[in-house]
């Protein structure tokens, strides 16, 4: 697997209770299609963070926040994307968005 964040997360999320799941998500989302070369995995993560936030699911964006910066998406280059998205997705998402990405910098800050 490509992503060190990824097979871990994945079998402690859905491993035990899911397997058929947690197999489809590792070999399938996170293999074949991140894999795939027409776009590189930091513009993946980019238009994975924004379907998330259009989509107003905060409650996945922790990981695909990390996964982004693993990818080479600065945190002010995150923000500044969910800004953007602001005038597109509307203003409460994107709040709810930039919430998660401050929580998620800090605990990155308080772990060096």
């Amino acid at each position: 697997m490509a992503h060190r964040l990824i097979p871990s997360s994945v079998r402690e999320t859905f491993g035990g209770v899911a397997d058929a799941f947690a197999d489809y998500t590792e070999q399938v989302l996170f293999g074949d299609l991140w894999r795939r070369e027409q776009l590189s995995l930091r513009d993946r993560s980019l238009l994975t963070v924004s379907a998330l936030v259009a989509g107003g699911t905060p409650e996945q964006l922790p990981f695909h926040l990390r996964l982004a910066q693993e990818n080479g998406l600065s945190g002010e280059e995150l923000a500044e994307a969910i800004t953007h998205l602001a005038f597109y997705a509307g203003w409460p998402r994107a709040a709810n968005a930039l919430t998660v990405l401050r929580q998620v910098l800090e605990s990155q800050r308080s772990a060096e």
